[in-house]
């Protein structure tokens, strides 16, 4: 009797838990339905600076990248990256960038600032595609002590 209390209790909360999942991701072509968090890390192993105009750091020089995403614990690959960041200013230490993150079910694109010496900053979520057609919010990019970036999206439809 016991046994059949928690299997049907464990049954009962998986279901609501892949009902809600299903809620804020509309199973249409509608994109999702109510805010959700995305938390996924990305690993710059791409990341590279290209000096342009004035030699050495200056503005104008590029960073390219296409970097591998994984899951918020960093074990399993979920997607990719890729976009460019300019430098904006080298007083401040400032980078305006811009990228899509592909993930499963579509992508989404950010822009915004990055800081040298800040160790986050919010970009805004310009647009999506697939499950994240509809979205708009932002993303929280956050460096790690491990040298990689938590992408911590927010996003509402």
């Amino acid at each position: 009797m016991r046994r059949t209390l928690i299997l049907t209790t464990a049954a009962a909360v998986l279901a609501s838990a892949l009902t809600a999942g299903a809620m804020a991701i509309g199973s249409g072509s509608g994109g999702i339905v109510s805010p959700i968090r995305i938390h996924v890390v990305e690993r710059p192993v791409t990341d590279q600076v290209i000096d342009i105009g004035a030699p050495n750091d200056s503005p104008g020089d590029q960073l390219p990248f296409a970097n591998p995403i994984f899951d918020s614990r960093n074990r399993h690959r979920v997607g990719s990256d890729q976009g460019n960041c300019v430098r904006a200013s080298t007083a401040q230490g400032r980078w305006e960038c811009t990228w899509t993150t592909f993930l499963h079910r579509g992508q989404i694109t950010v822009e915004g600032p990055f800081r040298d010496a800040f160790p986050t900053t919010v970009l805004a979520v310009t647009g999506g595609t697939g499950a994240y057609r509809n979205v708009r919010g932002q993303m929280t990019l956050h460096t790690r002590r491990d040298g990689n970036f938590d992408f911590i999206f927010k996003l509402q439809p």
